[in-house]
């Protein structure tokens, strides 16, 4: 089974949630790394480790990036990290697999299946063997302790519950 290294240069956790009930606010962390084992021809025996780094968050507004790393939010003294690991892989599709684990943010950790599939594998010019991996979901913040919110006059709230998550990650062979 081939190891892969998360390429943190060329790969972002993304997500969206929905504020004030009328638009999406989008934001991404720019910290990952981690560990895939992976063959296409054996997805089924395929895993995968990503950690987050909490304290990269970046939503392009310094003031709603400060208070996502604060106790309201994400608490990053106290959870500097986000991770995830594998439990199981099903192939769904040419390219596509269900990739199932345990996600734990904030210290608490629930089962989630990833919605993904690969790209490649392709060599650089210098040599270098790479895989892409695209993955979704969706989650709800409250599962993992992410409470904070104001109503609004209009009976809605501030922050959805309800944030979808998008991964796009490159790796790089690291046994071949």
């Amino acid at each position: 089974m081939a190891k892969w290294i998360i390429d943190s240069d060329h790969s972002v956790a993304a997500f969206a949630v929905r504020h004030m009930m009328v638009s999406d606010v989008r934001g991404q962390f720019n910290k990952i790394s981690g560990e895939i084992s992976f063959d296409p021809s054996d997805i089924p025996h395929s895993s995968v480790e990503v950690s987050i780094d909490v304290s990269g968050i970046y939503t392009g507004i310094q003031k709603r990036d400060d208070h996502l790393r604060s106790p309201d939010f994400f608490d990053v003294e106290k959870y500097p990290q986000i991770t995830f690991k594998s439990k199981e892989i099903k192939i769904a599709g040419e390219r596509g697999f269900k990739i199932t684990g345990n996600l734990t943010i904030h210290g608490i950790t629930r089962v989630v299946t990833l919605d993904s599939e690969y790209a490649g594998p392709e060599k650089s010019s210098d040599g270098d063997t790479s895989i892409g991996f695209a993955a979704r979901a969706g989650i709800n913040r409250e599962d993992y302790g992410l409470m904070w919110n104001v109503d609004l006059a209009s009976g809605g709230v501030m922050v959805g519950k309800e944030v979808r998550i998008l991964l796009d990650i490159e790796a790089d062979l690291i046994n071949e």
